[in-house]
């Protein structure tokens, strides 16, 4: 298991790789940006990003999608996985925007939690980058990259892995961390042919040292 030094060391050479990784989503304004993350879910970035300009474009408001049809809602989303379950959790969703935030997105991990189709990475997500909340949102990339480089045990669920990572890296770099997790788990440590021959990290690395 890497130390609290080793794991903020390795957040750093990530960072000297990738060193503008952000959001692959379009960032819009709070409302939108939660519906996009809730697309997101089992979808690329890249295909939400092609469907939001007009579903944002048609419904403003928390208030105009709350009033939707759903039939109306998956034809914009219709290229996206799951698009029919999506649509009832964007109209769901922003029917307790309005009903129970006044229609304004909550900035709370809890109250974010409570909206449909909203858990919890969405909700870290939406903190970090909407309203610059330190939060550490787990995905599949950030999973594999911690597991793999021994930043937490191999057993490690999801909350476990936050956990553990909120508590060895220090909370201003949460953000910038899960961000640089991300891309390199997008674009150097894949779950299918990673990178370890060119990994600066190969030396801390097991289960990439015998790969090679």
């Amino acid at each position: 298991m890497l130390t609290k030094e080793e794991t903020v060391t390795a957040i750093e050479v990530m960072g000297e790789i990738f060193p503008n990784a952000t959001t692959s989503l379009t960032k819009t304004d709070p409302f939108h940006f939660m519906l996009s993350v809730i697309l997101s879910a089992q979808a690329t970035d890249k295909s939400v990003n092609l469907v939001t300009p007009a579903l944002f474009s048609r419904y403003k408001t928390p208030l105009e999608l709350a009033n939707a049809s759903r039939a109306e809602v998956e034809d914009y989303i219709k290229t996206i996985g799951l698009y029919r379950n999506k649509a009832r959790f964007l109209i769901k969703c922003s029917q307790e925007l309005v009903a129970n935030f006044n229609g304004e997105v909550p900035q709370t991990k809890k109250e974010l939690m409570s909206l449909s189709g909203v858990g919890r990475k969405t909700a870290n997500v939406v903190l970090a980058e909407c309203f610059g909340i330190p939060a550490f949102a787990v995905d599949t990339h950030v999973s594999r990259v911690a597991k793999r480089l021994g930043m937490v045990p191999k057993t490690s669920d999801v909350l476990e892995i936050e956990k553990i990572l909120m508590e060895k890296i220090p909370q201003d770099m949460w953000i910038k961390a899960h961000h640089r997790m991300i891309f390199f788990g997008r674009y150097q440590c894949m779950a299918r042919n990673p990178k370890c021959e060119t990994c600066p990290l190969l030396e801390i690395c097991p289960e990439g040292q015998s790969r090679v």
